[in-house]
């Protein structure tokens, strides 16, 4: 039921709705799919998570080009972030209004 994949931050897509971006910045953001999130009143969601970082459930984006671009300049300031916590002011257009949920990372509650 499960697969193994890589521990560092990642973009978690149901691949229903899965749509890279290609572009050198985000090299550093694994794109991961997986059959469903169960959040298809949402969709199209993503799950963005890092070892030891609040991690966030996205929805309600279209499947294109351009939502994927926002959120992965999302995930590269998220990345980058010590917690998970990005600043409002480095949050893309693209991604406001799409958080769903945050989840805080095992032994953690947020503050």
């Amino acid at each position: 039921m499960l697969k193994a994949v890589s521990n560092g931050p990642a973009v978690v897509a149901c691949n229903t709705c899965r749509h890279s971006a290609a572009d050198p910045r985000y090299a550093a953001i694994a794109v991961q799919d997986m059959p469903c999130l169960f959040a298809c009143k949402d969709f199209c969601a993503v799950h963005l998570r890092a070892p030891g970082k609040v991690s966030y459930v996205l929805g309600r984006f279209t499947p294109d080009e351009e939502a994927a671009r926002a959120i992965l300049d999302y995930a590269v300031h998220y990345a980058a972030s010590d917690h998970g916590r990005v600043p409002f002011s480095d949050w893309p257009e693209g991604v406001k209004g799409h958080f769903i949920t945050r989840s805080p990372p095992e032994g953690f509650v947020a503050e």
